[in-house]
């Protein structure tokens, strides 16, 4: 195929041009021409290679170039690019069946949207259709997406342009026991802690009004925030208790990631909806989708479900989902990743050991992120929350850059999340790259 653009500047400078980029002040880009991937590796319209440590988007979870999944989708353009959501075809039915039976069993069916936003917006109306109620509790330390809804559930100052909000979103905080306010002595008595200023305020906004808690299983873009142990499950009491939907946002944590299909078998806990996108196609084409309990869906053969997308259950995009979830189970991804896991967290606890920025590590399955801090005794950020104006985080992403370590940053955490088909002497190589550059973060402390 020939391209009318040729050269590694005209197709920079055409972006500046005509692209709005995301999340950015336009004039100040230089946008990295990518050419090509193959693996855990892409490389640059210069021709260097890059190790993708952050699987683009925390989505590339197959790696580039998949063959069978780039098959799917040419062999079902071929044979049925489109049809409207109403119709049911075969690839739609399938992929359903499979979404449905990989997730926990109280799960009963799927609907289907192009992401992760749509899916959370989806998942909102839902939950509010089904409880009458309006109000809907999700945590500071939080990403579901940029669309106003999704916006309005996101915590972090990406949600500050939809403000003011939509009345009933009400924020809590996140069990983040690496900077919690109280010395707590156990993982349980974090929990107990942070359980109980929930349930208060569930009381004091209104029990009858809740209609659903959302939160990312582990919160991830915001510096992969596991839960102490027993929180979910508190979590889960505390809906049961009140007559409230649990909603889990797996969009970065489902399909493996974490070593598990969904990141909640990791902590033994139904909730009554999940969300996820990102790693079922592994963005080789649009899709997520919202999971909904047998209950919620028998509430729905008798109640008009509000929903609907003209780009719903895409076929491209079910063709894709069938082959990637093939694809993870003939090679053993999941379980992969539990045990690369074991050894990029061995990695990490290494570079925490040595190196004075780093002040946390954490980790789970091929799900991790390195918090840098001024002092790791006083726990000093790197970086004001919400505030870089020298840019120093971006300083610190452009050195891996420049040595061939590709991810992204949030607030004080550099994200690690690799495909899941790393090797453990590709995890090593990776992983020392990130040395260097931290020893050079440490003199930046001096």
């Amino acid at each position: 195929m020939e391209f009318e653009l040729t050269t590694v500047k005209e197709i920079s400078e055409t972006s500046r041009k005509y692209n709005l980029h995301s999340w950015s002040a336009q004039g100040q880009l230089k946008p990295k021409v990518m050419i090509g991937g193959e693996g855990v590796y892409f490389w640059d319209g210069e021709g260097k290679r890059y190790y993708d440590m952050s699987s683009q988007l925390v989505n590339l979870n197959i790696g580039h170039g998949n063959k069978k999944v780039i098959k799917a989708i040419q062999d079902q353009a071929e044979r049925l690019a489109y049809s409207s959501p109403s119709f049911a075809i075969d690839v739609r039915s399938q992929l359903a069946k499979m979404v449905v039976e990989l997730a926990p069993d109280n799960m009963g069916k799927v609907f289907f949207t192009l992401g992760g936003a749509d899916a959370n917006e989806n998942a909102l109306k839902i939950a509010k259709m089904v409880t009458g109620r309006y109000k809907i509790f999700s945590r500071y330390r939080s990403y579901h997406g940029s669309t106003y809804g999704a916006a309005n559930l996101t915590g972090e100052p990406r949600r500050y342009t939809c403000e003011p909000g939509i009345p009933g979103f009400i924020k809590f905080f996140d069990p983040y026991v690496y900077r919690a306010p109280l010395p707590f002595p156990s993982e349980e008595a974090a929990c107990s802690y942070y359980l109980g200023q929930l349930r208060e305020q569930i009381i004091y906004e209104g029990r009858d009004a809740v209609a659903a808690i959302f939160l990312e299983t582990i919160t991830g873009s915001n510096g992969v925030i596991i839960p102490p142990r027993g929180y979910l499950k508190g979590i889960r009491d505390l809906c049961n208790e009140f007559g409230i939907l649990m909603v889990c946002d797996e969009v970065m944590t489902g399909w493996g990631r974490t070593g598990e299909w969904f990141a909640v078998s990791n902590f033994a806990v139904k909730p009554d909806i999940i969300t996820f996108a990102k790693g079922i196609t592994c963005g080789y084409a649009p899709l997520g989708g919202v999971l909904v309990s047998k209950a919620i869906a028998a509430y729905f053969d008798e109640h008009f479900l509000s929903c609907g997308l003209t780009y719903s259950a895409h076929p491209l995009g079910c063709a894709a989902g069938i082959a990637t979830i093939e694809y993870y189970k003939e090679k053993g991804l999941i379980g992969q990743a539990k045990e690369r896991g074991i050894t990029l967290g061995k990695l990490l606890e290494t570079l925490k050991e040595k190196h004075d920025c780093v002040g946390d590590v954490r980790y789970i399955g091929l799900f991790s992120a390195i918090e840098l801090v001024k002092n790791k005794v006083t726990k000093q950020p790197f970086v004001e929350y919400g505030l870089d104006p020298d840019k120093t985080m971006k300083k610190v992403i452009g050195m891996l850059d420049a040595k061939g370590f590709y991810t992204y940053s949030h607030e004080n955490s550099l994200l690690v999340a690799p495909p899941l088909i790393i090797t453990d002497q590709e995890l090593e190589d990776a992983l020392s790259i990130m040395d260097d550059v931290l020893n050079d973060v440490d003199k930046m402390l001096d």
